[in-house]
């Protein structure tokens, strides 16, 4: 009977030495490869990057590849929550891919962070996107700060022309929005699909209504497409991009047909060209140092900042939820969504955070700054 006892109190001691070490396992899936690979493969770098110890504990990163794949994303999700039981997942890429997540992680009561775009991934939050949330600005932030710049300079009629999915679908009606209030006319409004390779026809229906800018809203490479089209259709106007192609791999693939173009950014596409009293720079630059460290100087793009920014986010939460619950437990998981939901001033390498019950995304207009290609580079607008 003595040696039973003891049997099991040996026992016990070990499984609760097991618990008191858990580590933390974190799931990511990313867009590294498909259309969207100029925006996942810097991700993926970046989570190579990230420590693998927070708070004294051990943490683990599970990163799978969905190839811009909504159907990948959701497999993915599903694998790491149920086989390798991780307590948070980051990512997707792309926003279809991060909106078909959602109902996985609401499900498993896993909080998500999201490196895609869309506002629809957190907003409303609701009993579902309660769970969920993201690092990349609202459409409707660099949205207002486009037609800013358009009604600044002259700009009286615009034509949109978007992705064929939900990424487009966001932009527009969130830009629509804005530019409706400041009185700017939209004259049309056209789609393609990432894997298009033409845009003649949508191109032509454009010119036809004769704006003074477009706005493309794409993302990655696949957004040069139409804007080469307009270049070698003789269009004079003003074109701008989203947020969405602050990457090399645009320029290079965009060349000279990019001369001129204005976006929105995030301030760490142009860190090295801020103010010292810029409140981002810092935290930008910590990133840009390390990253340029370990894959070279002006490899760094804005997607692999979003992917840092998620695992800043996670650092900050991470002590906060400890205090609550081990790693590896439903109650760990419910304890980092309130940590991150908790956040005050975060600084990370795209803007200043602070999270709350109606904004899971945290970002105010310090988050961004308007830029403009130059001899094939990136230049402040200031």
């Amino acid at each position: 009977m003595k040696l039973r006892t003891s049997l099991m109190a040996a026992i016990g001691l070990a499984f609760a030495a097991t618990a008191a070490q858990a580590d933390i396992n974190v799931g990511v899936t990313v867009s590294a490869t498909g259309p969207a690979a100029s925006l996942g493969i810097p991700e993926k770098n970046t989570i190579a990057l990230l420590p693998t110890t927070i708070a004294g504990e051990k943490v683990n990163y599970i990163v799978l590849d969905d190839a811009s794949d909504t159907t990948s994303a959701v497999k993915n999700v599903r694998k790491l929550i149920s086989e390798d039981k991780v307590d948070v997942i980051l990512g997707s890429t792309i926003t279809p891919n991060s909106l078909a997540m959602i109902d996985v992680v609401a499900e498993a009561a896993t909080p998500m962070i999201s490196m895609a775009a869309s506002a629809r991934i957190v907003e409303p939050v609701d009993d579902k996107k309660r769970w969920v949330f993201k690092t990349p600005q609202n459409d409707a932030q660099m949205s207002t700060a486009i037609i800013e710049h358009m009604t600044n300079n002259g700009v009286k009629t615009v034509a949109f022309i978007g992705f064929s999915d939900a990424y487009g679908e966001g932009w527009y009606e969130q830009f629509s929005a804005v530019a409706d209030a400041r009185k700017l006319k939209m004259v049309a409004n056209e789609r393609f699909a990432r894997t298009d390779t033409s845009v003649t026809g949508q191109v032509l229906k454009i010119m036809a209504a004769k704006p003074d800018a477009v706005l493309i809203a794409g993302s990655g490479t696949p957004a040069a497409l139409p804007q080469k089209a307009f270049k070698e259709r003789g269009f004079t106007g003003k074109i701008y991009q989203t947020h969405g192609v602050a990457n090399n791999d645009f320029l290079r693939v965009c060349g000279k047909d990019c001369e001129g173009t204005f976006l929105p950014a995030g301030p760490v596409l142009v860190a090295d060209q801020l103010p010292d009293s810029n409140p981002v720079k810092k935290s930008a630059v910590e990133y840009i140092s390390k990253y340029e460290a370990a894959h070279g100087k002006g490899s760094v793009s804005t997607f692999g900042a979003h992917g840092w920014d998620s695992g800043v986010l996670l650092a900050a939460a991470v002590p906060t939820a400890l205090k609550k619950a081990k790693p590896g437990t439903k109650e760990f998981r419910a304890a980092l969504r309130d940590a991150l939901e908790g956040l005050k001033e975060v600084p990370a390498a795209h803007g200043i955070f602070t999270m709350s019950p109606n904004d899971h995304l945290g970002l105010d207009q310090r988050a961004r700054v308007m830029v403009q290609i130059q001899n094939g580079a990136w230049k402040l607008v200031k």
